[in-house]
């Protein structure tokens, strides 16, 4: 979702003073337009080329069916049963051509190893009801004839191997995980603001569905392009980032929309980063989230992205669970938006090797918004006083003037109509 406009007066933006007097050069560069690793739906923008050992695929049949498209796999499923019909009625056509069955100058009295299968379609229809187990009682198998015993037995176990492993397949494929992922939502935007004095980077993350996810895992990694020391180029450099609740066995508890906190301490890759800094950057940070489905016991992950574009400084999600009438309620039209809230625009080593600017960006944030306060207060003394003055012109003109009216004697009579 996208987020509304901020509710904040504009006064609450910061000077240049606020920034680290630590004066360091900026790095500008033209920032190329870097492909995501991960979109923002989960999938993986990755393509395989070169593949020669193509082999490997088919020692995994089950897989690599389950991997492939509707279309593909229902293609595949029909032709499967098809050829084996298809197979099996060319042995049902050879072992009555050899039994003489369709010899039209044969014995009346000669029984057929299969009755009614006189030609290559009778012997197509009588494979299928074989396999299919459908029995329609024209054609029949007779006790004359070992050898179609022995096929009719083969093309049953044969038949009942491609049943059992097509609709297994066709079942995990109805059944995968990443279905259970699509009610599973982030933020379209990311966050960096100061909580318990610390710069940390944020996100949000809800489940759409009442049933929950069991033992659910909060995973962020930041991948970037590195190079070594010794000059080795990493196109994907995976670094591991520690969230809040990432504590070892501890899980989250995905009942309502979590804001996932990750502190960007001395261990962080976000460390050195300031705002201008970050927009600079090509970085990417991937939100991985993993939990077994509660319903059905399977385990399912959800993934997202954020690039640089996508993290704004210095904003606040805003609340979105309340209580109403003795029942919490989430409102997800507020779930990506943030509002501006006051953050220092430098690098957390900076903040953590001189705190004051902190103390400063927060005393001029209560100026402003005091400042702020006082500038809405005179707006409504005027406007009322506006409002009063033009309600005593209004009553001025509407009032009914006095009438002087002589008596008879002469004398004036004063008489207010």
């Amino acid at each position: 979702m996208l987020p509304r406009k901020s509710i904040i007066p504009e006064e609450f933006a910061f000077s240049p003073a606020l920034v680290s007097p630590i004066h360091r050069k900026p790095v500008f560069r033209d920032r190329v337009n870097k492909a995501r690793f991960i979109a923002k739906s989960g999938a993986c923008n990755l393509s395989h080329k070169n593949i020669r050992e193509q082999g490997r695929f088919l020692q995994d049949v089950v897989t690599t069916l389950v991997d492939l498209k509707w279309r593909f796999t229902l293609v595949i499923f029909s032709m499967t049963f098809l050829c084996s019909w298809l197979l099996f009625a060319m042995f049902w056509w050879l072992v009555a051509f050899a039994h003489g069955d369709l010899d039209p100058n044969r014995k009346p009295g000669v029984q057929q190893c299969v009755t009614n299968v006189n030609s290559f379609t009778s012997a197509f229809l009588f494979s299928i009801e074989v396999q299919v187990t459908i029995g329609f009682g024209g054609r029949m198998i007779t006790e004359q004839c070992p050898t179609a015993i022995t096929l009719l037995i083969l093309q049953n176990i044969i038949g009942l191997i491609i049943s059992a492993v097509m609709l297994g397949c066709i079942f995990m494929k109805t059944a995968q995980s990443h279905r259970r992922a699509e009610t599973l939502i982030f933020s379209r935007q990311a966050v960096i603001t100061v909580r318990n004095n610390r710069l940390c980077f944020m996100i949000r993350v809800g489940d759409l569905r009442k049933s929950m996810i069991i033992n659910a895992v909060v995973c962020l990694q930041v991948v970037r392009k590195t190079t070594t020391p010794e000059g080795e180029v990493i196109p994907i450099h995976q670094i591991d980032v520690q969230t809040e609740s990432a504590v070892a066995g501890n899980s989250i508890f995905l009942l309502a929309p979590l804001i996932i906190c990750h502190v960007i301490d001395k261990d962080s890759p976000l460390y050195d980063l300031s705002e201008m800094e970050l927009q600079c950057s090509d970085l990417e940070v991937i939100v991985i989230l993993e939990g077994v489905v509660e319903t059905t016991g399977i385990s399912t992950q959800a993934r997202t992205s954020y690039v640089t574009e996508e993290i704004q400084w210095g904003h606040r999600f805003v609340p979105i669970v309340t209580e109403e009438e003795g029942v919490y309620s989430v409102d997800y039209s507020k779930f990506g938006n943030t509002v501006k809230v006051a953050t220092p625009r430098c690098s957390a080593r900076e903040l953590d090797e001189k705190p004051s600017i902190l103390i400063q960006t927060l005393q001029k944030s209560e100026l402003s918004h005091q400042n702020s306060l006082r500038k809405r207060n005179s707006m409504r003394r005027n406007n009322s006083m506006r409002k009063s003055n033009s309600m005593r012109r209004n009553n001025s003109a509407l009032a009914v003037p006095k009438v002087q009216f002589l008596t008879p004697e002469g004398g004036p009579n004063l008489a207010v109509t």
